[in-house]
C-alpha cells in the first residue's frame, strides 16, 4: 500500500473529515464557496490573459491590469485552497483513484508553472501571449476536470 493511499485514508478518517462528509449543510456550503472562489480567480486570470492577447481592455497597459487584478486573484486562490483542502480530505479515499481528480491535480501544477513563466516573461511579448493562451486552455480544462470528478466518483 502506497504512502499516498495511507495518507488519504488518514485524512479520510479524521473526525472533522467524517463530520464534513456526513453533514447535510457544511459540505455543500464549502463546495459552493470553493466554486465561487474558482470563478473569481479564473475570471481575473482570464481577464489578464485576454488583455495580454489584445482582446480585452486594449486601452489599458498590461501592467495596470495585472496590478489591479492580481490581489483579487490571490484572494480567490487563497479561498479556493482553504476550501479545497477540507473538500479533498472528506473524500480523500475516493479521490485517490479518481482519474479526473488526478488529471485536475496535474493541470493545476501546469497552470502554476505557466503562471510563474508568465510573470517572468512579461517583457517578452510572444512568450507572454503563449502563456496567456495556455492559461486559458489550462483553466478551462481544470474546471472541466473538476466537474468530471463527480462523474467518475459515481462509477
Amino acid at each position: 500500500m502506497s504512502v499516498l493511499y495511507r495518507s488519504s485514508e488518514w485524512l479520510y478518517e479524521l473526525p472533522w473529515s467524517v463530520a464534513l462528509r456526513e453533514s447535510d449543510n457544511a459540505y455543500p456550503l464549502i463546495e459552493t464557496i470553493h466554486v465561487l472562489s474558482i470563478a473569481v480567480m479564473v475570471g481575473t486570470v482570464v481577464a489578464v490573459d485576454l488583455r495580454v492577447l489584445g482582446l480585452f481592455l486594449r486601452q489599458e497597459p498590461v501592467s495596470r491590469v495585472c496590478r489591479a487584478l492580481l490581489p483579487v486573484t490571490w484572494y480567490g486562490f487563497a479561498i479556493m485552497l482553504i476550501t479545497g483542502i477540507p473538500l479533498f480530505a472528506a473524500q480523500a479515499v475516493h479521490l485517490y483513484s479518481n482519474p479526473a481528480f488526478r488529471f485536475k491535480i496535474i493541470l493545476l501544477s501546469l497552470a502554476g508553472a505557466n503562471a510563474v513563466l508568465f510573470h517572468r516573461a512579461r517583457a517578452a511579448p510572444l512568450l507572454a501571449k503563449a502563456c496567456a493562451s495556455s492559461s486559458i486552455a489550462l483553466w478551462s480544462a481544470i474546471i472541466v476536470s473538476g466537474r468530471l470528478i463527480a462523474v467518475f466518483h459515481a462509477h
